[in-house]
């Protein structure tokens, strides 16, 4: 019992230290000339609706060009599984990120399934751990980014 509330504590002291540092360097890396703001939502465990949603994303990039881009994809509750080092579209995920392609790990999902697990799941090094999935596509949206949750 005293482990897991020790789990419990580190886990929520992880996500604390991201929400400290994660917004700042997104922020740098967000491309402010951009035209066209794009956030996709993944929060589904079926590798059918990731593959669409990295579609979406090749789709939208490929129309408008790279330099009139900015797309971030946002992770959470099942559809974090899509950011973990060994998910089979990791080689798509680092073809994205060379596109400008942001990806957002959800802290909060990401500390429950450490605690389940019992070790903090390896992800995707293009993923940044933020604070909540939800609160950073409400962060994106009140800058202007259309919300797609294909």
């Amino acid at each position: 019992m005293k482990n897991r509330v020790r789990i419990y504590l580190l886990c929520g002291l992880a996500a604390f230290l991201a929400a400290l540092i994660t917004p700042l360097s997104m922020a740098q890396e967000e491309k402010p000339f951009a035209d066209q703001k794009l956030v996709l939502q993944i929060s589904d465990i079926d590798p059918d609706k990731q593959t669409l949603v990295l579609n979406v994303a090749s789709n939208f990039i490929k129309y408008y060009g790279p330099d009139r881009t900015d797309v971030e994809i946002v992770a959470f509750g099942p559809g974090l599984r899509l950011l973990f080092a060994e998910n089979s579209n990791a080689g798509r995920i680092d073809g994205l990120t060379q596109s400008g392609v942001r990806f957002a790990a959800c802290g909060n999902t990401l500390a429950k399934m450490t605690a389940t697990l019992g070790s903090e799941p390896a992800l995707n090094p293009h993923a940044t751990v933020v604070p909540g999935g939800i609160v950073r596509i409400k962060e994106l949206t009140d800058q202007g980014y259309l919300l797609v949750k294909p």
